[in-house]
């Protein structure tokens, strides 16, 4: 048995693409254009299935240029980029759905492939029925589905409509029945193209526990998504594709990161002048800006800090106002929502400037990069006054932290110093 369970070499995908009709003034050159296009379509379909191409051809777009990676049995994969990076090609053609333009990829073993909703189900069918066809598709014998079958029901979680046709079932639940029957295949290799990010949260929490179990047992495991968190969760090595190139390739968390664009200049601060403030009719906002507090120029983890925000009032009469903010990390996940209205005190404000400090507890933040994603100003709890997206950017570095005697990042999203309590009884009982 190979070490691998799939190898990659050098494959790369051209597509013909359709040009801008050329219009021709004269009877002769329209003539003359029929006659040349078979030849010049021949030639192009030729090159597609040559070593012979040329890169600056109109005609041809390049999904994958060069891709090449291994994956050994019991390993999990992640693959992520931008919409037309080329994953979905790269995984069609790992699952012998369409054949690369050259290079190759091998796979040893069965596949087990979910790539797009519904794939492999008939409309006019019924759950129980598209059961034993996608399974035979996927490579499964009928005795091998008549004894999996109660396991595939009771994992999708839709017992009630299994004799019900498919075309009456939501996408959702379409996952759900596709999903449970490739989870269900004893494969070698297991491809899963962003379809999990439909399901609702409960399902998706069962399907990666599903996966990391699959994984374990020495199926190889391919996962693309958008979706940060089950690559994180599943995957520990991970590729970043961009214009069909692999740009950067190595640990989960390093390449999601960059990816999420932890390189990025921190905005720390944002201050305007009045007439150039953002804003509404009824209120401008003129600084926003997060502080250490401690006498050290950065955020460690575990230090407290402070955000500061001032807006300028416009209303002339007096009304209870509520600011909240969403705090979310790198990778996109919601750490917490700040908001006055989570307090037992009501601020009142009239027309004029209002300072407002948000003090965030020690102990309480790992080290990553953070930003606050919404920013709301409420008038009486209700009306939206104004609204900010991505308003400040900040970074709670463990580089700094080393060196003066702090720790540095964890595991976990966050940090928190906990109090514990060890009583011990010194008196033994003896033994009879």
């Amino acid at each position: 048995m190979s070490e691998y369970a799939i190898e990659v070499n050098k494959v790369s995908k051209a597509f013909l693409i359709g040009l801008k009709e050329n219009k021709h003034e004269t009877l002769g050159g329209t003539i003359f254009s029929w006659l040349r296009y078979p030849m010049k379509n021949y030639n192009i379909l030729k090159k597609l299935n040559t070593y012979n191409y040329n890169e600056e051809n109109d005609d041809l777009f390049w999904a994958l240029k060069e891709i090449s990676f291994n994956l050994k049995h019991g390993e999990t994969l992640g693959i992520i980029g931008d919409n037309g990076a080329g994953k979905s090609t790269l995984l069609k053609i790992i699952s012998r759905i369409t054949n690369p333009t050259y290079g190759y990829a091998d796979v040893y073993g069965r596949v087990s492939s979910l790539l797009e909703i519904g794939t492999g189900f008939n409309s006019e069918l019924t759950g129980r029925e598209n059961v034993y066809l996608n399974g035979t598709i996927l490579g499964m014998k009928k005795k091998e589905i008549d004894k999996k079958y109660d396991e595939i029901v009771d994992f999708s979680g839709i017992e009630k409509f299994m004799d019900t046709q498919i075309k009456k079932y939501s996408t959702g639940m379409k996952i759900r029945l596709a999903f449970s029957v490739a989870a269900a295949l004893e494969t070698e290799v297991m491809i899963i193209d962003e379809v999990l990010s439909v399901g609702d949260a409960e399902f998706r929490k069962k399907s990666l526990a599903k996966m990391m179990e699959i994984a374990k047992g020495g199926t190889a495991v391919i996962l693309v998504s958008h979706n940060m968190l089950p690559i994180q969760n599943l995957c520990k090595r991970t590729i970043l594709l961009e214009k069909g190139r692999i740009v950067n390739e190595g640990p989960t968390d390093e390449i999601v990161a960059g990816y999420m664009g932890m390189q990025t200049k921190n905005l720390t601060k944002q201050s305007w002048d009045f007439d150039k403030a953002p804003g509404s009719k009824h209120i401008k906002l003129s600084k926003a800006e997060v502080k250490p507090v401690l006498n050290v120029p950065v955020i460690r983890p575990g230090d407290p800090f402070e955000f500061n925000f001032e807006i300028h009032n416009l209303n002339d009469e007096e009304y209870k106002f509520t600011l909240t903010f969403h705090l979310l990390d790198e990778f996109e996940n919601l750490l917490f929502i700040g908001s006055t209205s989570l307090t037992n005190k009501v601020y009142l404000t009239k027309k004029g400037i209002v300072k407002i400090n948000c003090k965030i507890p020690p102990n309480l933040f790992n080290a990553g990069k953070f930003t606050i994603s919404k920013f709301f100003i409420l008038k009486n709890a209700q009306d939206l006054l104004y609204e900010h997206d991505n308003l400040i950017t900040f970074e709670v570095t463990s580089d700094y932290a080393y060196e003066h005697g702090k720790s540095g990042r964890i595991e976990g999203l966050i940090k928190p110093q906990l109090e514990w309590e060890v009583n011990q009884n010194n008196d033994v009982p003896s033994l009879k």
